[in-house]
């Protein structure tokens, strides 16, 4: 069997295991965004050890979302490592109407949410679903 589309990998549960599949299928439409970059501090008897630990939202504003952390030395190889590991976790996202059905789905039909560490992201539903 050969897979056509990234839907087709959702469908029947398929892991995804390397970065390059969703650069394949999203490619020029993925955009990614640094959330936070915080520094991070373990007390030891020698000193402090600093490390960066980069936050990561990536999406192709198409219905594909991933977050990602990631803890290193340097906040480069923190970014690039996040970037990676938020390719690896995009999940589908469902949208539907909110008032009225003019022209495409674009909000969300009801409550999501996503945890990774330290970031906790929850999408509430409008105003008008809740009636």
């Amino acid at each position: 069997m050969k897979i056509k589309s990234l839907e087709e990998i959702y469908l029947f549960s398929l892991p995804i295991k390397e970065s390059e599949i969703i650069d394949f299928f999203l490619g020029a439409s993925l955009k990614d965004e640094v959330l936070k970059i915080i520094p991070v501090q373990k007390q030891t008897r020698a000193g402090q050890w600093t490390r960066f630990m980069a936050f990561v939202a990536i999406g192709d504003y198409n219905g594909h979302v991933g977050l990602s952390v990631k803890c290193s030395k340097e906040v480069a190889t923190a970014i690039r490592g996040a970037i990676t590991l938020a390719k690896l976790s995009i999940v589908p996202v469902p949208r539907g109407y909110w008032g009225n059905k003019i022209g495409k789905p674009h909000t969300v039909p009801c409550k999501l949410q996503a945890a990774v560490v330290l970031c906790w992201c929850v999408s509430f539903l409008p105003p008008e679903a809740l009636a």
